[in-house]
């Protein structure tokens, strides 16, 4: 068992400012082991309901709050996170399988967007402006949207939740967190913390359940209910857009990604290699981010090909909490299947390994890091989310081509580029249809900036100036002006 690394994670639910049990518990597992972590209450209907009366009734009081306490409470859970860095990194990693290189980067990471919206609660929207008819002043001020549901990943189990309680709670809204039953643990600990630092009852509830259908869909067709914000796959999410509807809930949704890494043949190659490897393996390939498709211009594709093999080849998988390991395992032996039944598909369809491509022995779900070249066009491997550490290379002769392949997706999330020329950087950034670019570097997440995708991967946009105006309605004040008597 690894519980007894476990490092004080609260196992009960956060539900209007009291922690309680649940009518029954869920089993967490430790992804390098498959044991048990511990067992973790699990909130149902009534649990939501009481979440909810709980949003509803702080809402008002909450909205009233000066900004200034907003943004000290977010700055205070920001220090609190960072000085127990030692107890959310082995969080992390037990429960996600991260590395602790890993676990410690999403850690600085997922604390910065309470900084940053600690920053921004102090700086709201608005405009005061002369009509052009010269008869009125238009007066436009930003109101906090109301009571949100929040569901999260298990793939950031920090940083996806403060990615959406930061701008919730800096624009004055009250929120209902609903985390993964894979990786609730952090969640509970973010929610001690900001308990810890002040904030008032119930305007945070986190509520883990075994069963998400019972939980959530009340709370959609609940009027109180004002605002929706989901991260997880394109097909969840557009079922659970469809029960939003109903209400007409303002929708915020951070869905898949199919991204492409295209490297011309003028790119620096050393640094496309390093930036292939940075955008394949972060968290084992296991972000919505990561590099899905390889696209590389034909003179110099055996040479990125060979190096990038290489690379990959000499990474150590190994559990998390492992000083040693660089890779960690994937999430759940329904991941590890799902990926080793795609990589032998593309086997089977004539491509050939350049590394790994051999599942793993021994307990946990690991999957090593591997590399395929004449993959087929029709390989399911190419036209779906991996979310591993698999790496499937084609190769295209001019940039014309290159674009074809890589906007030949539903998804568009985000895109990588590697070129050396400044016209074709930001010709091709322009024509790829995606929401995010990263140019000449292999990862584009950042507090500061707005993060979200196009197509079917999704709707508005989280982190920077963008992210905060997700929960906040926008209103207009006509004001008159008199003529006056000229005394």
């Amino acid at each position: 068992m690894t519980t007894a690394l476990l490092p004080n994670a609260p196992m009960q639910l956060f539900v209007g400012g009291r922690w309680t049990d649940g009518e029954e518990g869920f089993s967490v597992e430790d992804p390098a082991t498959g044991e048990a972590l511990g067992e973790v209450a699990s909130a149902g209907p009534r649990e939501g309901v009481l979440a909810l009366d709980a949003a509803a009734a702080a809402q008002d009081a909450w909205a009233a709050t000066a900004p200034r306490v907003r943004a000290e409470i977010l700055r205070a859970a920001f220090e609190t996170i960072h000085a127990q860095a030692e107890r959310f990194t082995v969080l992390i990693s037990l429960e996600s399988g991260k590395t602790l290189a890993e676990a410690h980067a999403e850690l600085d990471y997922g604390a910065d967007f309470l900084r940053w919206y600690a920053e921004e609660a102090v700086r709201p929207d608005g405009d005061y402006r002369l009509a052009p008819t010269g008869d009125k002043r238009i007066l436009t001020s930003t109101q906090p949207v109301g009571p949100c549901l929040l569901i999260t990943p298990w793939n950031f189990p920090l940083a996806m939740v403060t990615r959406k309680v930061g701008p919730a709670l800096a624009a004055g809204c009250t929120a209902i967190v609903k985390p993964p039953s894979q990786t609730p643990l952090t969640a509970l600990a973010m929610a001690e913390v900001l308990e810890a630092c002040g904030l008032p009852a119930g305007v945070l509830s986190v509520l883990p359940t075994a069963n998400p259908g019972a939980l959530v869909l009340p709370l959609l067709a609940d009027r109180r209910l004002r605002k929706f914000s989901f991260t997880g796959s394109t097909e969840v999410g557009r079922r659970l857009a469809e029960q939003a509807a109903g209400n007409l809930l303002r929708t915020s949704m951070e869905l898949g990604g199919n991204a492409p890494f295209v490297v011309f043949a003028d790119a620096d190659l050393e640094r496309a290699v390093e930036s292939a490897e940075l955008a394949k393996l972060r968290n084992t390939g296991q972000s919505c981010t990561a590099a899905n498709r390889f696209l590389v211009e034909e003179p110099v594709a055996e040479e990125f090909g060979l190096r990038l093999a290489e690379r990959l080849s000499s990474r150590r998988l190994g559990p998390g909490t492992a000083p040693e390991s660089e890779v960690g395992p994937l999430i759940d032996a329904a991941a590890r299947d799902r990926v080793a039944g795609l990589v032998q598909a593309a086997l089977d369809g004539g491509a050939q390994p350049l590394a790994g491509a051999v599942a793993a022995d021994g307990p946990g779900y690991f999957y090593p890091p591997t590399l395929l070249t004449g993959v087929a066009a029709g390989a399911p491997i190419l036209h779906e989310e991996i979310f591993a550490p698999v790496a499937p290379l084609t190769t295209f002769a001019g940039e014309r081509e290159a674009l074809a392949l890589a906007n030949a997706t539903d998804w568009g999330l985000v895109g990588y580029l590697h070129t050396r020329e400044l016209d074709r950087a930001l010709r091709v950034a322009d024509a790829l249809q995606v929401g995010m670019v990263g140019l000449n570097r292999g990862m584009v997440s950042e507090a500061s900036a707005p993060f979200g995708g196009v197509k079917q991967s999704g709707l508005g946009r989280e982190g920077g100036a963008e992210g905060i105006r997700e929960y906040q309605e926008l209103k207009y004040l006509a004001v008159a002006i008199s003529s006056g008597d000229g005394s």
